[in-house]
């Protein structure tokens, strides 16, 4: 989304009279990357679509502290990623289950999900993802398959570019080790 929507966006929440349609209008623009952003890291559909709630009433609640300096959708980004880690902390299934395990729960997750459509190859990925460190898989997918640039993903994660370069690499080696071998 071009910046100068943003801006438009923005002066529509600026104003009191109207403010729910500016913010209709930020939900309908960014809900479905949001919610393809959170999949990715909680997997199950009905997760998601509880926090990808979650992410619009914090938007919705802190919209007058966004600052504008930085992007809309990064600003919103970061919530996403944050309140994915805050349900990931929350609903940890390898407490309760060794990684074997959560493994296979997840990947039963992907097959049997009807909004999963994904081919072999794409399985294997994302089987092959689960085998990562937390912000390994995240800096991967925000790179990968969101085509963040490093200093987006910098902005939104808080973290040098240089550690994200050196997260995305080991990802990368991780990944390519896995599917040569599985």
């Amino acid at each position: 989304m071009p910046e100068n929507d943003d801006q438009s966006i923005l002066d529509l929440i600026g104003r009191p009279e109207s403010r729910n349609r500016g913010f209709e209008l930020l939900v309908h623009t960014y809900q479905e990357r949001i919610y393809w952003l959170i999949r990715r890291i909680v997997f199950r559909h009905e997760d998601t679509d509880d926090v990808v709630q979650n992410v619009f009433l914090q938007v919705w609640l802190h919209l007058d502290s966004f600052r504008r300096d930085s992007r809309l959708f990064t600003w919103i980004y970061r919530i996403a990623v944050n309140e994915a880690i805050r349900w990931q902390k929350k609903n940890r299934l390898h407490h309760w289950i060794s990684f074997s395990s959560m493994e296979r729960e997840l990947g039963n997750i992907l097959v049997s999900d009807p909004g999963y459509n994904g081919t072999e190859v794409e399985f294997k990925l994302q089987k092959a993802l689960l085998h990562l460190p937390f912000k390994q898989r995240l800096v991967f997918q925000m790179k990968y398959m969101e085509s963040l640039k490093y200093e987006e993903m910098s902005a939104i994660l808080g973290t040098s570019v240089g550690a994200l370069k050196a997260s995305y690499h080991h990802a990368v080696k991780k990944i390519e080790r896995f599917l040569a071998n599985h």
